[in-house]
């Protein structure tokens, strides 16, 4: 019966994902944070993936530029948790 119920917790919650910076070229990042389960609310994630473009980008003394954010839409089921994809460029302040 443990087995059993073990099983359905790795199913319904499954692992948090989450990429780290990932450069993709011409000074254009790419970072990415999905939620372990459903339940989970969007804008925790947004933030702790915008937390991470903007250590990046801070390193080279520079400010971040939203390229484009994609989020997972709703309803949160069958792994399809909520998930948001933020891509970015560091850039010189004015």
């Amino acid at each position: 019966m443990k087995y059993i119920i073990a099983a359905i917790c790795v199913t319904f919650f499954g692992c948090a994902s989450n990429s780290g910076v990932v450069p993709m070229g011409n000074n254009t990042y790419m970072v990415s944070r999905q939620a372990a389960s459903g339940f989970s609310g969007m804008g925790t994630l947004k933030a702790e993936a915008m937390k991470e473009a903007y250590n990046q980008c801070q390193k080279s003394g520079k400010s971040v530029e939203v390229i484009e954010a994609v989020d997972a839409k709703p309803p949160y089921i069958f792994g399809n948790f909520p998930k948001t994809e933020i891509r970015f460029k560091c850039v010189s302040e004015k």
